[in-house]
């Protein structure tokens, strides 16, 4: 680092004198061998370190480090994280003034390393009474874009990309669960950086940009949840998805059985994707093998290994890419249904029964008060321009759910019975913009007593039932 790029870092600096922290990070430059030059609100030390040959860490190696000390600065910061392995990149947040931001990104040379830094760093005591936070760096390539014409094949959507936005690698898209010509409504679309998504995400703004005609809904792909090596070698059971909706479950098993009879345990199948227990590892591995790109009933399927999910976890996430409890316990990788999605990775799980055995718990949502202060500035919003995690009631979801998806909303048909003199509740619940599908309407199994609980039962039985559960 040279004497012009500290004297720009640092000659504000309220905390530390710019000679004193000019003296501080020579010293470390010295004893590491490190460059550091300060660009774009960011110092970065090393990237790549002395020495170093070939590409940079993959993805995974990265680390997010957040409430850090505002007068903490690299010579503090990078003998505690080196602790965790060899830093091959470490970029402080800084401010005009000197300080730095209160975060930081650090990309180890292994992604066993960055592991190794959220375990042992993690809630780290960096200074008396101050602990840092310390989680994976979610390095995002993949945009999510809705509302797309859904008569578009693959290769069309590939090339309007390519012409609006540079760097465009890649287009996921899915054919529509009921109709295998056209295509769901929305695609992923993957670039060769998170910059270069970043600068489409910029440029693909809502209500400013239209593709064929039509205004686009365009955000963050959510990234699938990783998963360890020696959890997936325990898995046993397929997902397959692209299923015709006429295919039944014996009719999977049957087809999964034939490479070897008897293998399959059992068949759970939810519109037009399945999950297939087997036995024994092998044997499901094998048949995924078999079986993926095969014809069933005239459909092409695709079968990946399941992921089981992490319980603890399951309904922390919010509505984003949120899924039910049940009793399969299982995610699947990389699959994508029917609504906008924004998730990669976080597909439909196993309908709970509500009021039941499987009934989930809500999400973990903050709800208190907060001092109001005169003064205090308003800006008048939409409640659909909030995150689903602003949401406690189902009700509110279900309608947020369907403005999402460009659909009417949701119409509540109220009924009553009685039994040993209560008049009993219940409602109806059609969404217009697929009642003409294979499921016509939506209706809990269960009658209340008040009228806002029957609501609110019906709300969360039809997005727990809803192809795939409920995400953006």
């Amino acid at each position: 680092m040279n004497e012009e790029s500290i004297d720009g870092t640092n000659g504000c600096n309220k905390v530390r004198t710019g000679t004193q922290n000019e003296a501080a990070l020579l010293a470390l430059m010295e004893k590491t061998g490190y460059n550091m030059v300060q660009e774009n609100g960011q110092r970065k030390f090393g990237g790549p370190p002395p020495g170093w040959e070939g590409p940079p860490p993959p993805r995974g190696c990265e680390v997010f480090v957040g409430k850090i000390p505002r007068d903490m600065y690299e010579d503090e910061l990078v003998p505690v994280f080196e602790r965790a392995g060899k830093i091959y990149e470490f970029r402080l947040m800084m401010e005009f003034s000197g300080e730095n931001r209160g975060y930081a990104f650090v990309m180890y040379t292994t992604k066993e390393e960055a592991q190794l830094a959220i375990r042992i760093l993690n809630n780290y005591e960096i200074r008396p009474g101050r602990f840092i936070g310390v989680c994976v760096s979610l390095d995002n390539c993949r945009l999510f874009i809705g509302a797309i014409p859904k008569e578009k094949k693959k290769e069309e959507i590939l090339d309007e990309m390519k012409k609006v936005t540079e760097g465009v690698v890649d287009v996921i898209v899915y054919p529509s669960a009921t109709d295998k010509t056209k295509n769901r409504g929305f695609a992923f679309v993957e670039y060769e950086s998170h910059r270069a998504a970043a600068m489409a995400r910029r440029k693909l703004i809502p209500g400013t940009f239209q593709l064929w005609g039509h205004t686009i809904q365009v955000d963050w792909a959510d990234p699938e949840k990783e998963v360890d090596e020696e959890t997936m070698q325990r898995v046993k059971v397929l997902y397959v998805r692209n299923l015709m909706i006429s295919t039944t479950e014996e009719t999977i098993k049957a087809e999964f059985n034939k490479f070897k009879p008897g293998a399959v345990e059992r068949v759970k199948k939810l519109r037009d994707y399945a999950f297939v227990h087997f036995f024994n590892r092998e044997d499901a591995v094998a048949a995924m093998s078999v079986m993926n790109g095969k014809c069933i009933d005239g459909a092409s399927i695709e079968v990946t290994l399941a992921k089981p999910v992490n319980k603890e976890n399951t309904w922390r996430q919010h509505l984003n890419g949120q899924i039910s409890p049940n009793s399969e316990n299982l995610i699947v990788f990389a699959n994508k249904e029917e609504n906008h999605l924004k998730t990669v990775g976080k597909p439909p799980t196993l309908p709970a029964r509500l009021n039941g055995q499987h009934s989930p718990s809500p999400p973990e949502i903050e709800r208190c008060t907060y001092p109001f202060f005169p003064g205090t500035k308003l800006t008048p919003i939409s409640m659909y321009s909030l995150k689903s995690n602003h949401f406690s009631s189902a009700v509110m979801h279900l309608d947020y759910y369907c403005n999402k998806n460009n659909w009417p909303p949701p119409e509540y048909y109220l009924y009553s019975t009685s039994q040993d003199g209560k008049v009993l509740l219940v409602y109806k619940i059609v969404i217009p913009a697929i009642a003409n599908g294979s499921q016509s309407y939506f209706m809990p199994d269960k009658l209340c007593t008040t009228l806002e609980d029957a609501k609110e039962l019906a709300a969360q039985f039809t997005l727990l039932h809803l192809e795939p559960l409920v995400q953006h």
